[in-house]
């Protein structure tokens, strides 16, 4: 992310990606489990009040893009970055209001951080406001992970729908 500022001879390593076992409402999420799938994985929350739902719509939108086979082969995972107050069961009651083919999973606050950290992505929670609300600042980009695991790209906030969609057909 910051590689604009330093010096251009200077290469900015890609995150590495990898594996994880998180809990959701259907069980541990294991993607391991879910090789031979395109998998779209997101780092937001359920009270975010703009990105994630933008983000997230776009996602669906894609899903809804692709062909019942082609769904059949991908998936979208939310991990939730605010484990103090998302549940597994929440996390499937946000998700499912866009697609009913997206993933909710929630760790423990070190094996979120340890997921966040294999995709480089970034959140830090707020203080808490006086009516006891507080906000979660986190990376918006939706990581690309091809069916062997590889993470192979990572799309920004705004990316529509069709070029989601096409970065899955590639991989398919």
């Amino acid at each position: 992310m910051l590689g604009a500022c330093s010096d251009p001879a200077t290469v900015v390593p890609s995150p590495p990606g990898g594996d994880f076992v998180l809990p959701s409402s259907n069980g541990p999420l294991d993607t391991r489990a879910l090789r031979g799938k395109v998998l779209l994985i997101y780092f937001g929350y359920v009270n975010c009040p703009d990105v994630c739902p933008v983000s997230i719509a776009a996602g669906a939108g894609a899903l809804n893009t692709l062909s019942p086979a082609e769904r059949e082969r991908t998936r979208m995972i939310m991990i939730s970055v605010d484990p103090e107050r998302d549940t597994p069961a929440a996390l499937k009651n946000y998700v499912a209001y866009f697609h009913p083919r997206m993933l909710g999973a929630v760790g423990s606050a070190s094996d979120t951080a340890t997921v966040a950290r294999q995709f480089g992505a970034g959140y830090l929670r707020q203080p808490t406001r006086p009516d006891g609300s507080y906000a979660v600042d986190h990376s918006s980009q939706t990581y690309v992970v091809d069916r062997e695991g590889r993470l192979v790209e990572m799309l920004s906030l705004g990316t529509p729908p069709e070029k989601i969609a096409s970065a899955v057909r590639k991989l398919l």
